[in-house]
Order: structure tokens, then sequence, then C-alpha cells
């Protein structure tokens, strides 16, 4: 109180307020509550930032910064919906196993992490550099997400219309959609018994919110944003339209004979989609699921997606140099 006292004064108010000003620029450090429930402090203005997942990669480009290091979902792909930016900035392992010495390495002064894939190590991340931890799994966290992390970087504004401006093409979007038709449709990682996703999962938020009917259905309340189908119960659920998760060449999925006899495998209507349908969370990543979906879905409607160009939209220019 006494120094408030002084400052009035003996400064002025005018002049009380340029010093809280200059106090607040001055400050080292921000604190944030992650996922986690952790109160984690970092640099107040961070300029070195890991993401073990391309969350933190995708908001840092669509911000204009490059981050120093990040994981990939495919050893040696750089996804066109980070128009391949993605080869230039250090390879850290891939996401569900970062290699900490090689994060070590890049020198971070933030990390940006998916919790599920990182939380078994967070003492060993944090002493490398603060460890913020996020879900990254559901739409309604996106933009929480986005919206926390740009505020981190300093770009608190651009992250709230990244957001806003999200919202306002989903509507958009939804009302060009043909209202009487409804597609069965299943996003999954492929394999013997695939991995679906339920409809509060940020991918499947997009396609349902077009107006797509998800066969894996809501989460239970309290319960994991995913569920294992067999093909027997996506025979009985027939999807229209399936999106698989492309992990690579080996798909036993298709191995198996009942594959064959799905609506969607019959009629072409089976996707293997980028690496942006399992990290949509992130402002560029959400965009263009939500192009590819709507054409997927309705292709006599919405035309088919350019993905680096819909990409450097999201991209400021000097980055993309």
């Amino acid at each position: 109180m006494r120094n408030v006292s002084r400052c009035v004064f003996g400064l002025g108010l005018a002049a009380c307020l340029l010093a809280g000003v200059a106090l607040a620029e001055d400050a080292k450090t921000q604190s944030v509550v992650d996922d986690r429930g952790v109160t984690v402090e970092l640099p107040a203005h961070p300029a070195r930032i890991a993401s073990i997942s391309y969350f933190a990669t995708d908001v840092a480009l669509a911000l204009g910064v490059k981050p120093v290091a990040t994981t990939y979902m495919v050893a040696g792909r750089y996804p066109d919906f980070l128009l391949g930016l993605t080869k230039d900035i250090e390879q850290i392992g891939q996401r569900a196993k970062p290699n900490l010495e090689l994060l070590s390495q890049a020198k971070p002064d933030l990390i940006i992490a998916m919790k599920r894939y990182t939380i078994g190590n967070a003492e060993q991340l944090q002493k490398i550099a603060p460890y913020v931890a996020y879900n990254m799994e559901l739409l309604s966290e996106s933009y929480s997400e986005v919206a926390e992390l740009s505020k981190i970087m300093g770009k608190a504004e651009r992250g709230q219309e990244l957001n806003a401006e999200f919202k306002k093409h989903l509507a958009e979007f939804a009302g060009r959609a043909p209202k009487d038709e409804h597609p069965r449709f299943q996003i999954m990682w492929g394999g013997d018994t695939p991995f679906s996703f339920h409809t509060e999962n940020t991918a499947a938020s997009i396609v349902a919110a077009l107006g797509g009917d998800n066969i894996a259905g809501p989460m239970t309340p309290g319960g994991h944003f995913g569920i294992e189908l067999s093909l027997e119960t996506m025979l009985e659920k027939d999807p229209q339209v399936i999106f698989v998760m492309d992990s690579g060449p080996d798909r036993p999925h298709e191995n198996n004979p009942i594959w064959s006899q799905l609506s969607a495998v019959k009629n072409g209507r089976v996707h293997y989609v980028g690496d942006e349908w399992a990290e949509t969370n992130g402002p560029i990543g959400r965009e263009i699921v939500l192009r590819e979906a709507a054409h997927y879905l309705y292709p006599d409607t919405f035309p088919e997606v350019d993905v680096k160009a819909e990409a450097a939209k999201l991209i400021p220019a000097d980055m993309r140099q």
C-alpha cells in the first residue's frame, strides 16, 4: 500500500499507470494450469517451442512462429496441412514415444505436449523445460487450447480471431450441407479390431456438424473419446463413408473378408486421410478437416480440397519462404 500511495501522490496517476505497464512488460514468467491440473511456471515470452504432437506446431505456424522441435505421426512424412514445413524443424520422434535426448538437444524454453502420451514422463520433461500438457481430444477443448496457447505466446488476440473464424466457417459449411442427407460415417485407426472415435472427438464433431451420423455414437459420461469396433459390429452398423487414419502400408482390417462387404468399401467411399484427422485441434488442422469432410460427405455439393492451398491461407507468407 505504501508503494501505491507513493506512486499516486509522488508521481501522479498517469506515471503510476505507466510504471505498472513497465512492470508487467518486465515480468520474466507467467503461469498456467494445464490439463493435469498442474500449475506451470513458464517464460513470459517463450521463443523456443517444442511440440509433442502436431498441435503446438499447428498453432505456432498459424501465429507466425517456427517451433524448434516437433514429433511426427509417421517418420519421413511431412504433412501437407502444415505445408511440409516440419521437414525443416528438428524431429524428436513419434508422438507416442518422443526422444527426450533429442528434445533436450533442441534447447526449448517451453514444451507443449499431448497429455496421454507424456504424463508418465512429466518429471523428465520438466527437467528439460517447462512442460504444459493438453488433452487435445475434443472440439470443445480445441477452442480453449488454441486461445490459451496463443495467449502464452503473446498473441492472444490472434488466437481469439482464429477461433471465431473457424466457428463462422463451421456454421457456413453446415448451412450449405444437404438437409435431407445424413450419411453414416466412421473415423478409425486401422487394425484387426479398428479403434473408432466418438462424436465429441474433434474430427468426428466436425463431420457430425455437417450432418453425418457417427456409427460410434457419443461418449459415455466420463468415458473415453474412442472405442474398439469389431468388423462384425461395423457390418451391422454399415457406415456409408469411412475415414481411416493412414499410419502406413500395414492395413490388417482390409484382410478381413467382412471389410469388402461394407457399403463404404463397395461404393468406393473409404478415405485414407492425412495427419490432420488425427491432430485436428489446431487452427490449421480443423479448417482443413472441415473442408475435406464436407467434400467426402457431399461430393456433389462441396469441391475437392487442395490441402496445401488451404493451409497457405492460414500460415503467414514469411513462414512459407
